[in-house]
């Protein structure tokens, strides 16, 4: 009986937010009108306002932990160099002695014409960040994928949930497969939202899902969240049951092919991991069903607390189960491990460019229906488009024409798919079909 401890960050680099921003944020939560001022704020902490019973809302949102953010990545990395350490790690190791495990959801800033944030823009900025930060500390960290629709206004700071009208989605996995040979297997969305449209891309190339925020009670509280607002979950499982979604309800259990895990929150204001949602995962552990406790915050906000007061909760947990072993995870070896996905032959993807036609065979099925296609042209543009199906999750084909993508217009293109082990296969070449990269990854993700 085994219940495996995920970590998942969504990983954003560093955040500012001014005084008067908290309060523009407050008062969309709240539905209040406040003046800023660093009076105001300590009132609100100390619970000295009258806000219409929304007092403790509103003073968790202004909370010091909560606002103290990461707003340099000097103060991203002081945090990390720590929280990277052997000793670090040691300090919050599971029954097996095997130390803090995290895994890094990484999102690219990019689009945007207002970012009172300051946010860190650009694509792979975030990305080249961690990883050379990973593997100056020797760590083994899985690297996987968080992703931020574009609001309407194309504004940093503004939450959205359409994947349809934001044009960098496509653009990101071009370039993280061109330009850096990497592809996801594991997912954590932006705003904690998917829609439709997000339900239906996901299903095209990413067999984990770490999404589902399902609670028993509603946050009616918080006003910018209610009513399924952002990360509408309220008909998924909430008893830390993995699942397929439905085609036409990502919410309920279909034969789709992803499966979606329970992911809560610690270090926020809402859907906020607590003792009886860690007893709910060991119990259900302890009846025989490998579980995963799944959990989530940002890496602008000093995650060290956080670490610190879930690992207690896990422990304290689980001296009512001694018969459950937990063990500290990988998003993705995690969810290998509780749906029985054994690694066997690995992913491979076979491909040959003859003349302008361009050949991609599997040996065995992939997860989704096609690998993605990524190409970037002489004029420095990065596309995708559909293969032509040869045979279902097997053989595909492309033509370089003047209906698709001419090959005398083309710099690179790359292909990469994952099966639904979440081993992925990622192939880089140059316009005459001479291989630039061949990587395969099956444990780690960079």
């Amino acid at each position: 009986m085994k219940l495996y401890v995920v970590h998942a960050i969504d990983t954003e680099g560093p955040l500012y937010e001014s005084l008067d921003a908290t309060f523009e944020r407050l008062e969309k939560i709240i539905g209040m009108r406040l003046e800023p001022s660093r009076k105001t704020l300590e009132q609100i902490r100390n619970k000295e306002l009258d806000l219409g019973g929304k007092e403790d809302a509103a003073a968790l949102v202004v909370s010091p932990q909560l606002l103290n953010y990461n707003d340099s990545w000097d103060k991203v990395d002081a945090m990390l160099y720590e929280m990277l350490s052997p000793e670090y790690r040691q300090r919050y190791a599971d029954p097996t002695g095997r130390g803090w495990v995290y895994t890094w959801f990484i999102v690219d800033h990019v689009g945007y014409d207002m970012n009172p944030r300051r946010r860190d823009m650009g694509y792979h900025n975030i990305f080249d960040h961690y990883k050379s930060l990973l593997k100056e500390t020797n760590s083994a960290d899985e690297i996987n994928w968080h992703f931020h629709p574009m609001s309407t206004y194309k504004e940093a700071h503004i939450c959205a949930t359409s994947y349809l009208r934001s044009p960098h989605l496509l653009e990101t996995l071009a370039r993280r497969i061109i330009d850096r040979g990497w592809f996801p297997s594991c997912f954590r969305p932006g705003f904690h939202a998917e829609r439709p449209d997000a339900h239906w891309f996901l299903e095209q190339w990413l067999p984990f899902d770490f999404a589902n925020q399902a609670t028993e009670t509603d946050v009616a509280a918080q006003q910018d969240v209610m009513g399924g607002r952002l990360g509408d979950w309220r008909r998924a499982p909430n008893d830390w049951s993995p699942y397929h979604p439905a085609h036409d309800d990502y919410q309920t259990e279909g034969s789709c092919r992803r499966t979606i895990f329970r992911c809560l929150n610690v270090g926020t204001r809402f859907k906020l991991l607590d003792e009886s949602e860690v007893e709910r995962a060991f119990a259900r552990a302890a009846s025989g069903k490998p579980t995963i406790l799944a959990f989530t915050n940002h890496d602008f906000r000093d995650m060290r607390h956080d670490v610190a007061e879930t690992h207690a909760l896990i422990q304290r947990v689980a001296s009512r189960y001694p018969e459950v072993i937990w063990q500290n995870s990988g998003a993705k070896e995690a969810a290998r491990a509780v749906l029985a996905r054994k690694e066997g032959e690995p992913f491979e993807l076979e491909v040959r460019l003859e003349h302008n036609r361009l050949s991609v065979t599997a040996n065995h099925d992939s997860f989704g229906p096609q690998p993605f296609l990524a190409i970037k042209t002489h004029d420095k543009r990065y596309l995708t488009d559909n293969f032509d199906l040869q045979s279902p999750r097997r053989h595909w084909t492309y033509t370089f024409d003047a209906d698709t993508v001419p090959l005398s217009s083309i710099e690179s293109f790359g292909i990469a798919s994952n099966d639904l082990n979440g081993s992925s296969h990622v192939l880089t070449f140059g316009a005459e079909g001479k291989i630039i990269l061949n990587k395969q990854y099956h444990d780690t993700t960079w």
